[in-house]
């Protein structure tokens, strides 16, 4: 039997590679039919921002990637509603289709998954 794995994604799509090698992680064991999910976390909630300009920071865009997530098996998608309000965002006004999770239900949620990446 395979092992969960969680992934927690904690950049923001602009600071660096590794909000693109958490969605490539993720991707890739969605391929192998791996049971993954996906909690975006502190400034990783940035990533599930409509409408990023990347270019202007000569970056690639990470928009197909997340929307590639159900597609490759990664349905458990979760966002910290902490992470949102604390960036003032809104979970309605997101990319894709995510999970609010509080505090209390995080500790739950990373309890449940035999491996956890945090990137």
């Amino acid at each position: 039997m395979s092992k969960s794995l969680l992934i927690i994604s904690r950049q923001a799509p602009w600071s660096g590679p590794e909000a693109r090698e958490a969605l490539d992680i993720a991707l890739a064991g969605g391929a192998f039919d791996l049971p993954i999910g996906m909690l975006f976390l502190d400034d990783g909630v940035f990533q599930l921002v409509p409408a990023q300009q990347p270019d202007a920071l000569q970056q690639k865009d990470l928009g197909a990637n997340l929307q590639a997530l159900p597609l490759f098996g990664v349905e458990s998608l979760y966002v910290s509603t902490r992470s949102l309000q604390e960036r003032g965002l809104h979970e309605q006004r997101l990319s894709l289709a995510v999970e609010p999770l509080d505090d209390v239900a995080l500790t739950a949620l990373v309890a449940r998954y035999d491996q956890v990446i945090t990137l």
